[in-house]
């Protein structure tokens, strides 16, 4: 019987597994055609080492291991030590720091400030979209940092204070007096409970000290974004009005300010980050900007932050694709390779068209960053924000879907990115704040509809864009319903902009895909659903333009 037991083990033991190998030692840089094309057309290809040594870091098992392990041990908040006193610290498990050290590092928090030079924006908005598929939620306090320059530079004495900190390329968490750090990160605290989106329904008052902008600040905020930051920018309604200031951690004198941390958020996704509830009870900040124009002033880091939510909605869809197409690549089923079955052909096709079309938005809207776009930048962020984060979810749920039940284990990192997917399309304003935002854009600013019709109609003639156009223009001057008509409409406009975008940049197969199944009509209502003839060689080399390597 024994001898019988072992031969059994043996065949065991030695039937093949069909399982595909890990997708790890690999660049991501390298194994993204996309990528490394949008980063030379938008005149950031003397970034291509930065990018490159992260993309090489970011495929290694080290980075993955982090990854995984911040998300399984969540920071935790300690609001008073042993004697009683309130600390308000919270604790990260070292994967977490890791990420970060990287991340600041590389000078993803602040790359453009420090580069004084064409591409900067793009280059920074690549490593970005690199490092971030590695981990998505260490990239909050990074976002925020980078964000924040913009409108601190609104105070110069402020910016003068803070920015040689803010763009050092040290990380140096701990709650100190800045001028004892190498280094220092920002966060926001915007939204009340009573509020949400609507910030001008704040209750947090902001009283006088006297001259030079001081004042103390008491009430709560909702939701207080990396509250383990060195200051944040808050919104607190002033004499004047609603207003923007700066809120440090710790005073000069090395006390802590009286910024207390309720409770930590339990939230679906992004475990690795901490967000928070605060009160402010008597808190020290000083006044950004004018007083009363709060929204105002703060809206240039949000615009910063809204581009961030492109880049990591790109990143999610390029991660899951990547996953997707190594694994039916190297998985059998029915008597051959998951990538040579039509179905999965025509599925894999259609989320690889998807997130070329993402990139190439994403690496565009950088770059008007760079060059100075105002009117483009206006609208063409918040139409990118609102669609893209939409089709991550979706492109996310079904890369999971192309592994089947393998996919839905925490092993794979499909159910991570599956949750961190839709805070993109929530966080900096969700869909519908977006959408009406395009439309006051138009309103208000016309000179951003005519920029974004000059950048959609620049590319070559095709009889689909051009019928688009035309019925796009058609339905904005439809003025009756127009806000029940938001969503739609900014739906068309990135969809536009991304064929155009496609046409001029993309691969020539990709884009002729996209504008055949978005523009033409020729698709169905989720991904695999192209309309296609029985050869599918033009699908299968869109899948190996989006295959990574690994060597």
């Amino acid at each position: 019987m024994s001898s019988t037991s072992g031969g059994a083990a043996e065949a065991f033991v030695g039937r093949p597994s069909n399982q595909p190998p890990p997708l790890v030692d690999y660049n991501l840089f390298e194994s993204d055609a996309v990528l490394r094309e949008g980063l030379e057309r938008e005149g950031a290809s003397w970034a291509h080492d930065l990018v490159d040594g992260l993309g090489r870091l970011a495929g290694t098992q080290q980075a993955i291991d982090w990854g995984f392990e911040a998300n399984a041990n969540p920071p935790r908040l300690r609001t008073h030590d042993r004697f009683g006193e309130r600390i308000d610290e919270v604790d990260f498990h070292p994967a977490w720091h890791e990420l970060m050290k990287v991340a600041i590092g590389h000078g993803l928090h602040a790359l453009p400030w420090r580069e004084a030079r064409p591409g900067a924006h793009a280059a920074r908005a690549a490593g970005f979209y690199v490092w971030s598929q590695v981990e998505g939620g260490h990239g909050c306090p990074v976002s925020m940092t980078y964000a924040a320059v913009p409108t601190l530079r609104k105070h110069p004495s402020l910016a003068s204070q803070w920015e040689p900190l803010m763009t050092a390329l040290d990380y140096d968490p701990g709650l100190r007096p800045p001028a004892g750090k190498r280094g220092v990160l920002f966060g926001m605290a915007m939204t009340e409970r009573q509020g949400g989106s609507d910030v001008r329904a704040n209750t947090t008052q902001a009283v006088p000290l006297g001259t030079g902008g001081e004042h103390l600040i008491t009430g709560q905020k909702w939701f207080c974004s990396a509250p383990m930051c060195d200051a944040f920018l808050v919104l607190a309604q002033a004499p004047g009005g609603l207003s923007c200031f700066l809120l440090p951690r710790v005073l000069p004198d090395g006390t802590r300010n009286r910024f207390h941390i309720q409770r930590l958020k339990d939230k679906l996704g992004n475990r690795s980050n901490a967000s928070s509830e605060v009160e402010f009870d008597g808190a020290w900040a000083v006044m950004v900007g004018e007083e009363g124009n709060g929204v105002r002033t703060i809206i240039e880091m949000v615009n910063h932050t809204r581009l961030d939510c492109v880049i990591g909605s790109a990143s999610l869809m390029r991660q899951a694709v990547a996953q997707a197409t190594h694994h039916t690549a190297h998985r059998s089923a029915f008597g051959k390779l998951l990538s040579e079955q039509p179905l999965m052909v025509n599925v894999l096709a259609d989320l690889a068209v998807e997130s070329e079309a993402t990139t190439i938005l994403m690496m565009r809207l950088a770059g008007a960053f760079d060059r100075g776009e105002t009117n483009l930048r206006r609208i063409g962020v918040a139409v990118a924000k609102y669609w893209t984060c939409k089709r991550a979810i979706a492109v996310v749920a079904e890369a999971l879907e192309c592994h089947g039940g393998n996919g839905y284990v925490e092993e794979s990192i499909l159910p991570r990115l599956y949750r961190e997917a839709p805070l993109n399309s929530i966080w900096e304003g969700s869909g519908n704040v977006n959408a009406l935002d395009v439309l006051r854009a138009m309103q208000r600013e016309p000179e951003s509809v005519d920029a974004y019709f000059a950048e959609v109609e620049s590319g070559p003639s095709d009889a689909r864009l051009d019928r688009a156009v035309s019925d796009l223009r058609r339905e904005l001057a439809q003025q009756e319903g127009l806000e029940s008509r938001a969503r739609r409409i900014v739906e068309r406009m990135a969809v536009l902009l991304q064929a155009s975008l496609l046409l001029r940049h993309g691969d020539p197969e990709v884009s002729e895909i996209f504008c055949e199944s978005r523009l033409a009509g020729e698709w169905g209502h989720s991904f695999g659903s192209l309309k296609t003839g029985s050869d599918l060689k033009s699908l299968r080399s869109v899948i190996e333009r989006h295959r990574p390597r690994i060597h």
